[in-house]
């Protein structure tokens, strides 16, 4: 086989992951054939390995967005339980033209950093409806302190919900009855109502109901965020988030 014939083969070959299975056919190579073609190959590799990378990249590329359309149809179909729960504490801009829910633990140091980030992101955009998805994954402490908050709002409204969810945020002390006795107090509220709600079946059924909607949209971590019809896994900053916010509206 010529050397220009192998050189350009091996060229399609590096590329053969870029195309269907049926483009290029070994089987009609001669044994002889073969093997030139895989000198052939090695020789062009180590010569431009950048090639390596560049396949890499394309295949990355190509997993992300297969990524984001398998989440987009997994907001799509739980998007009643995502957007419209009526046992999650609803803010920001009640009327935003676009939807941040976040997935969260008060003991998640991450969740932490990014709760003045969404606070920055829903002051300076304005016009983003935010829901808090009461989301314990790291151990009881986690738990209680969910049960809390949420025994919070059953008992005394929204906005004694939000006062707690950014007090706990900032909750350096116990997560037990004692602590949040105090952090009720604190906050003027009643204390004895809230903790004897704490246990309630009602505040079971949401952390149930969240835990399975997490299951759902695949969530193994905090935070987790769903904007719009996108996933966003993980921490982000205010401004990355914003930006995201910006393509969204733009598409």
């Amino acid at each position: 086989m010529p050397r220009m014939i192998l050189s350009a083969a091996s060229l399609g070959l590096c590329f053969a992951f870029a195309q269907p299975a049926a483009a290029l056919d070994l089987e009609s190579l001669s044994d002889a054939d073969r093997t030139l073609l895989r000198a052939e190959i090695r020789e062009y590799l180590l010569a431009n390995p950048e090639v390596i990378m560049e396949a890499v990249a394309v295949l990355e590329q190509r997993e992300a967005k297969g990524q984001a359309e398998a989440d987009s149809d997994l907001v799509k179909v739980n998007a009643e339980a995502l957007f419209n729960d009526p046992n999650s504490w609803v803010g920001g801009n009640l009327d935003g033209d676009l939807t941040l829910v976040e997935f969260m633990d008060y003991r998640c140091s991450y969740c932490r950093r990014a709760h003045e980030d969404v606070k920055g992101l829903l002051a300076a955009d304005g016009n983003i409806r935010f829901i808090i998805k009461e989301f314990p994954i790291l151990g009881e402490e986690s738990v209680m302190a969910s049960r809390f908050a949420i025994a919070t709002r059953q008992v005394a409204g929204d906005e004694a919900y939000a006062s707690v969810h950014d007090a706990l945020m900032a909750y350096s002390g116990s997560m037990s009855e004692t602590g949040f006795t105090r952090l009720a107090d604190s906050l003027g509220l009643d204390a004895p109502a809230i903790i004897a709600e704490m246990n309630s079946d009602a505040v079971t059924q949401v952390i149930a109901a969240n835990h399975a909607l997490g299951q759902r949209m695949q969530i193994s971590g905090t935070p987790s965020f769903v904007m719009g019809d996108q996933m966003l896994r993980g921490y982000l900053p205010q401004d990355a988030m914003q930006r995201i916010a910006d393509e969204i509206r733009a598409q």
